[in-house]
């Protein structure tokens, strides 16, 4: 097995990942007896060279990056994500019921995440320029042409609200980690509450995000920042969970979980798929595979939720696939 990582800028994305613990495990297959009855379907192939975020495993557990590397147009029919080449990181396009080449779509050198407008006329972006983040806008037709909208030291996890007047996103400070947002319309700037990863709800002024409690584990929580209640529905003192992503329909949540893989004098440590109704119940495991799954995302009609992973490929390689839901 090869070993071949890709470190960009500040953050660092993996295409191919190896360690002494990975040897034990077969990322090989495409699915596993716990996942039987899921249809599972690769929708990128290594020549797409699809980045993905960093992950590290020691013996006392996983730690990744969960930033928005993942998305799809407006009208279902084109997967963007992020690639490195030619030693720079950007936005690539490609359509879903095919299997030619990605278009590039952003001219940039370290891309770190970005989201689709609801329209699908526009794309926003995080990008890191030395030891800083900020976020810019783009027209998603060609994306050479970009104008930034924020000047935070580190701004990222960009994602637009579903009337397109607000840009929400994570700010790192000294004093932590918030959600802030950026009004399309008058350039004014928010803050909001201690968080990242925001997720906003469609029919009423709250969003979904992660924030770490004191013992040191992600929790999903859901924050109304019209009442101003907030209220954690995802917490297991085990677990982290991070990178939430609300369904068409809004009546699910999609978000990134650790798992463990116990054997004879053997455990291995990685990131798998969850899903739960928006108030935390109905929580389940959906993906219990070796491999990292990561940036889970719903197809348009909630019938897929496409994500990244090294499965299916020996040498580790992540692609990107889609699998069914049946819930």
């Amino acid at each position: 097995m090869t070993n071949k990582i890709r470190i960009i800028g500040l953050f660092l994305f993996i295409f191919y990942f190896y360690n002494l613990q990975a040897q034990q495990v077969d990322y090989s297959v495409v699915s596993i007896s716990e996942e039987s009855g899921i249809d599972f379907m690769q929708v990128t192939n290594p020549n797409d060279y699809v980045c993905m975020p960093l992950v590290k495993r020691s013996s006392a557990g996983v730690n990744w990056l969960s930033n928005r590397i993942l998305d799809i147009s407006a009208n279902g029919n084109n997967i963007a994500f992020l690639s490195f080449r030619n030693n720079t990181t950007n936005i690539f396009i490609k359509e879903v019921s095919k299997q030619g080449s990605s278009i590039q779509r952003t001219n940039r050198s370290n891309v770190f995440d970005f989201n689709y407008s609801p329209d699908g006329n526009y794309i926003c972006f995080s990008e890191t320029r030395g030891k800083t983040n900020q976020i810019f806008q783009t027209d998603a037709t060609n994306g050479y042409v970009c104008r930034q909208i924020t000047n935070g030291n580190q701004d990222y996890s960009p994602i637009y609200s579903f009337d397109m007047k607000n840009i929400f996103f994570t700010r790192k400070e000294a004093k932590g980690v918030s959600i802030w947002s950026y009004n399309i319309q008058n350039n004014f700037l928010s803050n909001y509450t201690s968080g990242m990863n925001p997720c906003p709800l469609k029919n009423e002024k709250a969003f979904i995000c992660t924030r770490i409690n004191n013992a040191g584990k992600s929790e999903i929580w859901k924050i109304n920042y019209e009442t101003g209640v907030e209220e954690c529905i995802i917490s297991d003192p085990e677990r982290s969970f991070t990178s939430p992503v609300i369904s068409p329909d809004g009546k699910w949540i999609l978000f990134v979980g650790d798992s463990k893989i116990s054997g004879n004098n053997f455990t291995y440590y990685n990131t798998d798929i969850f899903v739960s109704h928006t108030d935390g119940t109905l929580f389940s495991q959906i993906t219990y595979h070796a491999a990292d799954d990561l940036s889970p995302i719903w197809s348009k009609d909630g019938k897929y939720i496409y994500f990244i992973s090294q499965r299916g490929n020996a040498a580790g390689t992540a692609n990107i696939w889609r699998m069914g839901f049946y819930y």
